[in-house]
C-alpha cells in the first residue's frame, strides 16, 4: 500500500517537457513521430529528441509568474 502511495506522489509531482525547434518550422505530425521513435517504453529520451533538433522549453520564473495576477500597486486608490 504504502508502495502505491510513494507511487501516486511522484506520479504526481512529474511535469511533462515542452519542445520546439530553434529557428525551423514543423508539424505537430514531425513532433509525434519524433517523440514516438525516441520513446522507450513510457520514457522519453531527451538526448534522442535534442538529436533531432528539438529544444526543450523551459519557462522562467516570469511566465510561471504570469499564471498568477500581479497585486495592484499600493497607491491605486490614490490614481483613480
Amino acid at each position: 500500500m504504502a508502495l502505491l502511495i510513494a507511487a501516486a506522489t511522484l506520479t504526481g509531482c512529474a511535469q511533462e517537457k515542452q519542445w520546439m525547434k530553434v529557428g525551423q518550422s514543423y508539424t505537430t505530425t514531425e513532433f509525434r513521430r519524433d517523440h514516438a521513435e525516441c520513446s522507450k517504453g513510457s520514457r522519453l529520451d531527451d538526448d534522442c529528441m535534442r538529436a533531432r533538433g528539438w529544444v526543450d522549453v523551459k519557462p522562467s520564473k516570469g511566465d510561471r509568474a504570469a499564471d498568477t495576477p500581479a497585486p495592484p500597486p499600493a497607491d491605486w486608490r490614490q490614481r483613480r
